[in-house]
């Protein structure tokens, strides 16, 4: 049984907030501070450049990606850590790509996160193969299925709307036709149970600063199934993905396994609040995690539609098709988000209309969920957003 309360004392929390965000940036985990100062202090400090060895900087990235697979169902030594989502959707595509030479389309859907299609378009221009992006309504992903596909890359949780593909059920269909798989998995690990080893998953992805907390610019990771870890060729040949970095070969040779996925020096600093995150999580379980998601999601949303009128659900009622937020449209949301957020109450506004909430248990409870509703039907019932300067956009929403 995971102890809510205990979990949520694990965790700066600023008084007066209640923090609807985690789906964007997760909240300070109290154990970071003192793991970072640590780190700089008696690591950087004092070993200094020893560090690599002495402090085992060096297998940081995959002593974390364990971490990572054991939240999202990978097998053991298939996930590493470092470099940011977008260079992990690279990788991952670039290699996926090169499975199916014989093929030259690229399936996602309009729900994706603009940057992977972003990194696909780049991509396909990269190659100047002929390769075709092709994007569809998430509800029709599965009809587009078929032997002219080579990848299908997808969003598991839609960043807008929280709805949520059937990782198992396109994977298998994927599959059936020959088309290998990439699930970029932002808005879903540390929010729902992912079983990526038992969908048969072949590639994943992910960011770390969102429901898994591990702070701003927290690198990303990237998943390979075993099958195809040593056989995969990644696009970035980076110094570090090599056999023998310290061989400084004037040829790259890819290293073992999942260790050919990566790029660049690690984050050392980042990645040390990340892993002081993760601890957080030896003591949750994913499904009771999941359970009391779902619980207070569903009590936020009777809440919300009861006290205000105005604004309408757009993420899926039917709460096994919805990840760990709930998002509603209203015309003048990103001024009512303001308006919420001077009020202690913080979630985000994504373009054009949408307003979003994260539901994060792990320092959540039913209180703040009320409380939450309470001061929107405020907001709402005043028209509280309606000033000019809530209306003025900022640079991040």
């Amino acid at each position: 049984m995971t102890d809510f309360a205990a979990t949520k004392a694990m965790f700066h929390l600023p008084d007066g907030v209640i923090y609807l965000d985690g789906n964007s940036l997760g909240p300070l985990p109290r154990a970071a501070t003192a793991r970072m100062a640590r780190v700089v202090g008696e690591e950087w400090g004092e070993m200094l450049i020893t560090g690599w060895n002495a402090a085992g900087w060096m297998e940081q990235p995959r002593r974390i990606g364990d971490h990572i697979g054991r939240l999202i169902g990978a097998e053991p030594g298939q996930v590493v850590v470092g470099d940011t989502l977008s260079i992990k959707v690279y990788q991952a595509l670039a290699s996926a790509i090169e499975m199916r030479p014989d093929r030259k389309v690229i399936l996602s859907d309009s729900g994706n996160f603009p940057s992977d299609l972003y990194m696909a378009e780049g991509l396909i221009r990269t190659l100047g193969r002929g390769h075709e992006l092709r994007v569809v309504p998430p509800g029709e992903v599965a009809g587009h299925i078929g032997p002219d596909i080579a990848v299908m890359m997808l969003t598991q949780v839609d960043y807008r709307t929280g709805r949520m593909h059937d990782m198992a059920a396109l994977t298998a269909k994927a599959h059936a036709a020959g088309v290998v798989t990439v699930w970029d998995l932002a808005h879903s690990a540390g929010a729902v149970p992912v079983d990526l080893a038992g969908c048969s998953a072949d590639f994943a992805v992910g960011c770390t600063y969102k429901f898994l907390n591990g702070g701003p610019g927290a690198p990303g990771f990237i998943y390979v199934a075993p099958r195809h870890s040593d056989q995969v060729r990644p696009a970035l040949s980076g110094w570090l993905g090599h056999e023998a970095p310290f061989a400084f070969d004037r040829d790259y040779r890819p290293g073992a396994g999942i260790e050919r996925m990566r790029v660049g020096t690690p984050a050392v600093l980042a990645s040390a609040a990340l892993e002081a995150a993760l601890d957080i999580w030896d003591g949750v379980d994913m499904q009771a995690l999941r359970a009391r998601s779902i619980a207070l999601s569903d009590r936020f949303i009777a809440g919300v539609e009861a006290a205000c009128p105005t604004l309408r659900l757009v993420s899926p009622r039917d709460p096994q098709a919805r990840g760990s937020q709930v998002s509603f449209r209203f015309e003048h949301g990103y001024a009512a988000m303001r308006a919420l957020i001077d009020r202690g109450v913080i979630g985000d506004f994504r373009a054009p209309d949408i307003m979003r909430f994260g539901i994060t248990p792990l320092y959540l409870g039913e209180a703040e969920i009320d409380a939450a509703v309470a001061i929107l039907a405020d907001v709402m019932g005043g028209a509280l957003w309606d000033r000019p300067d809530y209306k003025r956009r900022q640079k991040v929403t």
